[in-house]
């Protein structure tokens, strides 16, 4: 899906101090201990002279010493949960009488034991410059107004103007904002380390997105690719990718893989950023869409238009798709592709049919794009249809599970071997799927295959997408005291996994599997657990 167009041209809003901090920023280095003077000679000078320390004057010292390790426990491991930067303000501290006396508090385990993240502090050229240099992106879209408010865009009042999202945390969210999004929210993550030593994984806050979006349409190849270069030569230099040669390595681009997959000898599509150099390829690359070709690729869900700030505010939410009247069997949010193209022919027979029924409702193209009026028909709707777009997956799929809207996928590279960390394995407990090509020869009918669903079954399915929603959205940075997992927190566990696994294959001498290329690789990730090799699979006929 193109950037949308807008009829003026909206202010930018004030660069966001989360993005602005300098985390070189000096911080206090107070380690709680505690420095005694000493004589020398361990005696003290009295009116009568030297004389030895007393028994009183070594408990007075012990006691000392406990409570000064008491406190330089306590501070030592708020600095080290904080990662040594200023992620989040101090805390007072509050003691509690039964502090002291526990043997927990003292032999807890450190819940961030395994989950440390390790960030690259790049240059501004890699991300903040790229924010300021929004308007470079496209003459026809207003980026400066997307990467707004920490790149979740402007915000939408009231529920907007159909009354069809939240009344608190909805914006008009562009898809290709992930990467800002990622960054600012890592910022404020728990786990943070200023030690790469302690880290599981090490982060690489690159705006690949925002770079490539400057310069897809750029005949020069070498500008084209400058930028993604110069990254892979800072990277070379670092003594933390050298460790493990960038396999604990993980980058957000917030596009596509296909914009970065241009052979360095070609002068096709995208940048080289994954195929410039063989040391890159080692990295996890985390995109909306990946190819099922690469097994360093994953795809991560586009951000939608909800950004919770509390546990209240996702019940909520998830309660009222529940109760709503769904006035439509079916229906599509899209416009015509020319027949000629390879999604032509599929969008152009799922759009007759929809018009040709009374249960089916339709968004064609409008000259303003107005998020309510797409989640308004959603909402509407019992089955959403989700064709292939620009490439195979759609931002309007997560937009779908937002509203409680059952998808209806025409393709498995569209969801099913894309989204296998944050989708259920069991495609069919959560969507519909009609072969693409049943439709492209009418050799099917989308509405009759949706009306012999059983409602039983349909209450089923709509109940587990209402599930799925926290787990697909990215909740606001600034929120505190949530309990849910969102999207961010479901991508980052399965990165620290897949990190752990290859530590360990390193030790046994080893190259971890799904680092391979090929046309088996899409099959890994769907694996059951124990099993180390793949067979043939039921989507063979469609790759």
């Amino acid at each position: 899906m193109p950037h949308r167009t807008s009829t003026a041209a909206t202010p930018m809003k004030p660069f966001s101090r989360s993005l602005q901090w300098d985390l070189d920023a000096a911080v206090d280095d107070d380690d709680g201990k505690q420095h005694f003077a000493d004589d020398g000679d361990g005696k003290q000078n009295t009116e009568r002279g030297l004389r030895r320390p007393s028994r009183l004057f070594y408990l007075a010292l012990l006691y000392t010493v406990f409570w000064a390790l008491v406190f330089y426990h306590h501070f030592s491991t708020s600095v080290q949960q904080s990662g040594g930067a200023a992620v989040a303000a101090p805390t007072a501290l509050q003691l509690k009488p039964s502090a002291f006396f526990s043997a927990s508090r003292f032999f807890r385990r450190d819940p961030c034991t395994g989950r440390y993240v390790y960030m690259y502090d790049l240059p501004p050229r890699f991300n903040a410059d790229l924010v300021r240099q929004c308007g470079r992106v496209s003459a026809s879209s207003d980026v400066c107004k997307d990467v707004s408010h920490d790149g979740f865009g402007p915000p939408i009042t009231g529920g907007g103007e159909e009354g069809s999202l939240p009344e608190r945390g909805a914006y008009d969210t562009d898809q290709f904002m992930l990467s800002i999004i990622f960054h600012v929210r890592m910022r404020r993550y728990e786990c943070l380390t200023a030690d790469p030593a302690a880290a599981a994984v090490v982060y690489i806050p690159f705006y690949a997105g925002l770079d490539a979006a400057m310069h897809l349409g750029n005949k020069d190849l070498a500008v084209r690719d400058a930028l993604s270069r110069d990254l892979m030569d800072w990277l070379a230099r670092r003594p933390e990718w050298r460790a493990m040669g960038g396999r604990d390595h993980f980058l957000v681009s917030g596009r596509g893989t296909w914009d970065f997959l241009r052979s360095p000898d070609s002068t096709g599509w995208g940048n080289t950023l994954m195929t410039y150099d063989l040391a890159i390829r080692n990295a996890t690359f985390l995109n909306t869409e990946a190819s099922a070709r690469h097994g360093n690729d994953f795809a991560v869900p586009f951000p939608s238009h909800f950004h919770p700030s509390s546990d209240a505010e996702i019940t909520g939410w998830q309660d009222r798709m529940r109760r709503l009247d769904r006035a439509w069997l079916w229906c599509f949010a899209g416009w015509p592709r020319p027949r000629g193209n390879g999604m032509g022919p599929e969008r152009a027979e799922l759009i007759e049919q929809c018009r040709n029924s009374s249960r089916c409702s339709l968004l064609g193209k409008l000259n303003h794009y107005v998020p309510g009026h797409a989640m308004q028909l959603l909402e509407s709707a019992q089955f959403c249809m989700q064709p292939r777009g620009d490439g195979y997956t759609r931002k309007s799929t997560f937009d779908s599970i937002l509203s409680g809207c059952i998808p209806v996928f025409f393709h498995p590279v569209s969801a099913y071997l894309q989204y296998t960390w944050h989708l259920p394995r069991d495609y069919r407990s959560y969507s519909v799927f009609i072969p693409h090509r049943d439709v492209v020869d009418r050799n099917v009918s989308i509405e009759e295959v949706l009306r012999k669903i059983p409602p039983e079954k349909v209450a089923r399915m709509r109940e587990r997408v209402i599930q799925l929603i926290p787990t697909v959205m990215y909740r606001h940075p600034a929120a505190k005291g949530v309990t849910f997992k969102d999207a961010f927190d479901v991508a980052l566990d399965r990165v620290v996994d897949r990190v752990a696994k290859r530590r360990r294959a390193a030790a046994e001498g080893r190259e971890y599997v799904d680092s391979v290329d090929g046309a088996d690789s899409w099959k890994y990730d769907l694996l059951e657990d124990g099993q180390t090799k793949v067979g043939p699979h039921e989507f063979d006929q469609y790759l």
